[in-house]
């Protein structure tokens, strides 16, 4: 029996670091590419503010290509939609019918995902839905992936998060009732170790910086640089 062809939307996260390991260990798809967006102006990962050329150690070091799709930071949201029903529709051509995603338990957001996805005739598959993201954090610890966070939204979380180790000790200090997944957009992390790498990405923490008020993003500058 063949599998499904696939192609992972990648952050750079430990969610979808978690997708992709979930993927591997089972028997239903192969992985054609790692899918991120990238802000031009920047070089960095849209929302995770993490470097490009850090994104790209990731899938070198996962031995699976990268597809980097380019959005503006002007751009719109048709812009977007436009730039990803092309990069879709050109994997969709080469066999690839699904697009994995880490979303864990936000049914809004599997909603749009799947719409989306149903215009261009492909799906979309969701292999940690409905986890425990309390149990799930510690699993994901206990599995051996480490992470950093990058981005803290001021709302739910002080500055001096940002840039710490996502372990056990980050948990712990979590204020009450804050989703320890971070699932709400609370917090954002770069995975850069675990068992989907070969060896671990290389960097140490730079400045942190607010923007829009809001967010706070902790640089992280890759070993060489």
């Amino acid at each position: 029996m063949s599998r499904e062809k696939v192609i992972v939307s990648w952050s750079g996260g430990k969610d979808s670091a978690a997708s992709v390991y979930e993927v591997i260990a089972g028997t239903e798809y192969d992985i054609a590419a790692l899918l991120t967006t990238v802000t031009t102006e920047y070089e960095r990962v849209s929302m995770h503010g993490v470097r490009r050329c850090l994104v790209e150690r990731q899938a070198q070091s996962m031995g699976i290509a990268l597809e980097q799709v380019y959005i503006s930071k002007d751009d719109t949201e048709q812009d977007y939609a436009n730039a990803m029903r092309e990069v879709l529709q050109r994997y969709q051509r080469k066999g690839v019918s699904g697009v994995v995603f880490g979303d864990i338990h936000l049914a809004e957001v599997r909603k749009y995902r799947e719409e989306n996805l149903s215009r261009v005739g492909m799906r979309a598959i969701f292999p940690v839905w409905a986890r425990d993201t309390t149990a799930f954090a510690h699993q994901l610890i206990e599995a051996g992936f480490k992470a950093v966070v990058t981005c803290v939204d001021r709302n739910a979380l002080d500055e001096k998060f940002a840039g710490r180790a996502f372990d056990r000790q980050f948990l712990a200090e979590l204020p009450a009732g804050l989703d320890r997944c971070g699932e709400n957009g609370e917090f954002h992390c770069f995975a850069y170790d675990g068992p989907i790498f070969r060896r671990p990405i290389g960097f140490s923490t730079g400045a942190t910086v607010l923007r829009e008020e809001r967010f706070f993003y902790c640089d992280l500058i890759p070993d060489g640089d």
